[in-house]
């Protein structure tokens, strides 16, 4: 069952970013960085956490699984460090998953000798 809640969330949300790419003017950029947004708000409010607890995967991996990654991180770094948690709680939550984003892209690039579009 978890596997089919992952495909259902993860899948919903892939829609709607599609809807918004073929429906509106908006650029993939903006859309992307507003399920970021989105994310933060979402676990701001309380609304994303049971929904990641649901959606397992298919609500974490993707950008809005981002965002509440950072404002988890965020919160949880205010209340051990303060008002300085503000600024270096999401850099600490997100740090592995960036890390290993630059270390496999650099293996990939390594492998596979990318070239420019044209």
């Amino acid at each position: 069952m978890e596997y089919l809640n992952a495909f259902l969330c993860g899948g919903v949300l892939c829609a709607i970013g599609q809807i918004f790419i073929d429906k509106t003017q908006l650029t993939p950029a903006r859309i992307l960085t507003g399920y970021v947004v989105a994310g933060v708000i979402l676990s701001a409010v309380g609304l994303y956490e049971p929904l990641a607890q649901w959606g397992g995967a298919g609500a974490t991996v993707p950008l809005t699984g981002f965002g509440h990654l950072l404002a988890k991180g965020v919160r949880r770094a205010v209340d051990v460090d303060g008002w300085l948690g503000v600024l270096t709680g999401g850099l600490t939550a997100a740090a592995g998953g960036v890390a290993a984003a630059v270390f496999f892209g650099a293996v990939m690039a390594a492998v596979f000798k990318p070239s420019s579009k044209r």
